[in-house]
C-alpha cells in the first residue's frame, strides 16, 4: 500500500469566524534577491535599493528595501491566511518609521480592530517589527471578509531564478584580463560594422593595439559612417581580403603582432593562410578551436571544442584538440581541468568511433600522453554537465555532472551546441584558435561587437602566457 503525498492547502477564516483582537503573524527575512526581484516586478530602479555604491553615499549607508516591499507583507498576510482566499482590499494606509536592510527579520501582524456585520468589511491594524523590536511599518487596512469557507491546494507556481545580465556577465569575463597590459593584434579585414566596432572595443578596453590590415580608404569611410574614433589605430593598407589575410599572417610570423582578429573575410580565406606549411603559423600542435561559454544555469565556464576548425577528427587529432583546451583551462587558472569526452551514450560500442575515441584518450591520459586535467568519457551530454543524471545512471566520475572542458565527437555537434547554448539558455560565447604561433580571434560573421571583444580577452590572456614561457625559457 502506497503512502499517500501529504498536500499543502490554503484555507481562509470567513467573516463569522472572525472576532475583535484575533491576530495572524508572519516573518520574513529580506535577502538581496528580494529587492531585485522586487525591482524588476515594480519597476522602481531607485539607485538607493539597486545601486551599492550609490546607496554607500545616501544617508542609509547600504541599500535597503522597497518601503512597499514590506509593505506587501500585509497583503500576503490578508490574501493567504487571514481572512485569506476570497478577501477583497478595499483601502490600505501604511507609515514607514525605520528602513529595512538585507538580513532584517521581520514580524508583520495584523489584528482585527473592527467589524461592519451589514457589510462584512473588517478593519485591521497592521503593524511590523524588525528583529531589534523596532516598529518598521504600521498602518490599517480595510477589506471584505469572505462569507464562504475555500481550502484549496496551494497552485505550484513557477521557479524564479535570478541570473546576472548578460552585460553584466560580459564584464565579469573581461576581469581575466585584469593587470595585463594591451597586446598588438592585427585586425583582418575589418570592413564590416561589427568586426571594426568589436577592435575599437577592445582596443578601449585597454586589450589591444589594434593594427587595421585592410583597404585603408574603406575602413575610413566605414568608421565615419559609423561615427567611430580611429585613435591609437595603426593601418596595413592593403587591397583586398586575401592580401589581409597574408599579410596579418606575415605580422605574426614577424613577431610584430601577438594576436590575430578576423574580419569581415570568410574563415577559410584567413585560416588557409595561417595553415600555410610555408608562410603560415603553424606549431607542432594540430590548430583547434575553443568557445568559451558562460551558461547563466552552469557554475562555471564551459569550453567546448572543436565547433569550427577540424571537420571530423580522428584520434590523434583529438590528442591535440583536447590538449590544447587543457592549456587554455589552465591558463584561464582553472584547476585541474575535467574534461568529458562527448559521445550519445556513456558506454564503450564499438560500432560508434566516438566511444572508442574517448577509451584511447583517457587511458592516454593515464599513461602521461596528455597532461594538465582530468578525463573522462564517453559521457552523454546530460551526464556531463548534470551530477543528477550521473548517479541515476550509476556514474562513479571526478568528471561527471562537473566538467570544464567538452571535448565533442565532429564540428556539427560542436556547433550546434554552441549555438544552442547561445540562442536558447542566453549563454556569452567568446571563441578563440589555439596551436598557431598566436591566439586567432575566430568569430562567426553574425558575432556581435562585443562577443568580439569578450573572445580578445581570451587572446590577451594566452598572448601573455605566450610571453611568460619566452621569458622563463630564456632565462632558463
Amino acid at each position: 500500500m502506497s503512502t499517500p503525498q501529504l498536500l499543502e492547502y490554503i484555507e481562509n477564516r470567513v467573516y463569522n469566524e472572525i472576532n475583535e483582537g484575533d491576530t495572524s503573524t508572519l516573518i520574513r527575512t529580506l535577502r538581496p534577491e528580494d529587492i531585485q526581484m522586487y525591482a524588476i516586478l515594480s519597476g522602481d530602479m531607485n539607485p538607493t535599493h539597486v545601486d551599492p555604491e550609490y546607496a554607500r553615499s545616501s544617508e542609509f549607508r547600504e541599500v535597503v528595501a522597497h518601503g512597499m516591499w514590506g509593505g506587501m507583507l500585509f497583503s500576503n498576510v490578508l490574501g493567504t491566511q487571514f481572512p485569506g482566499p476570497g478577501t477583497v482590499y478595499i483601502d490600505q494606509s501604511l507609515h514607514f518609521e525605520h528602513s529595512v536592510r538585507v538580513g532584517d527579520t521581520l514580524t508583520v501582524t495584523v489584528t482585527c480592530k473592527r467589524k461592519f456585520d451589514h457589510n462584512h468589511h473588517i478593519i485591521f491594524d497592521c503593524d511590523c517589527k524588525n528583529q531589534d523590536d523596532e516598529r518598521v511599518i504600521y498602518g490599517t487596512a480595510e477589506v471584505i471578509a469572505p462569507t464562504e469557507k475555500i481550502k484549496r491546494a496551494k497552485v505550484a507556481l513557477p521557479e524564479l531564478r535570478l541570473s546576472a545580465t548578460k552585460s553584466s556577465r560580459y564584464e565579469h569575463l573581461l576581469e581575466i584580463t585584469s593587470g595585463l597590459s594591451a597586446i598588438p593584434m592585427a585586425v583582418i579585414h575589418p570592413c564590416d560594422g561589427e568586426s571594426l566596432k568589436g577592435a575599437l572595443q577592445a582596443r578601449d578596453r585597454g586589450l589591444i593595439d589594434p593594427t587595421l590590415v585592410g583597404p585603408e580608404d574603406k575602413i575610413r569611410a566605414l568608421a565615419e559612417e559609423l561615427k567611430l574614433d580611429l585613435h591609437g589605430c595603426t593601418f596595413l593598407n592593403v587591397p583586398h581580403s586575401h592580401a589581409a589575410a597574408e599579410s596579418g599572417v606575415a605580422l605574426a610570423r614577424e613577431g610584430a603582432v601577438e594576436a590575430l582578429m578576423k574580419g569581415s573575410l570568410h574563415t577559410d580565406e584567413l585560416m588557409g593562410e595561417v595553415i600555410d606549411k610555408a608562410t603560415g603559423l603553424r606549431t607542432e600542435r594540430r590548430i583547434s578551436h575553443v568557445f568559451m561559454m558562460d551558461v547563466p544555469t552552469y557554475p562555471r565556464p564551459l569550453l567546448i571544442t572543436d565547433a569550427a576548425i577540424n571537420v571530423a577528427p580522428d584520434l590523434v587529432t583529438k590528442i591535440d584538440i583536447v590538449q590544447n583546451a587543457i592549456d587554455l583551462a589552465l591558463c584561464l587558472k582553472i584547476k585541474d581541468p575535467k574534461v568529458a569526452i562527448l559521445a550519445a551514450v556513456e558506454t564503450v560500442n564499438p560500432k560508434m568511433i566516438a566511444t572508442l575515441d574517448a577509451a584511447a584518450l583517457c587511458k592516454m591520459a593515464d599513461r602521461g600522453q596528455i597532461k594538465g586535467g582530468l578525463l573522462d568519457g564517453p559521457l552523454a551530454f546530460d551526464n556531463a554537465i548534470s551530477v543528477v543524471a550521473a548517479r541515476t545512471k550509476g556514474i562513479k566520475s571526478v568528471v561527471a555532472g562537473q566538467a570544464d572542458i567538452l571535448l565533442v565527437p565532429d564540428i556539427e555537434s560542436g556547433n550546434m551546441l554552441a549555438k544552442q547554448l547561445e540562442y536558447l539558455a542566453d549563454a556569452l560565447g567568446a571563441g578563440i584558435v589555439l596551436g598557431a604561433r598566436v591566439p586567432i580571434v575566430l568569430t562567426s560573421r553574425a558575432d556581435s561587437a562585443q562577443t568580439r571583444t569578450a573572445s580578445t580577452a581570451l587572446a590577451v590572456v594566452l598572448a601573455h602566457a605566450q610571453r611568460a614561457k619566452k621569458t622563463g625559457a630564456n632565462n632558463g
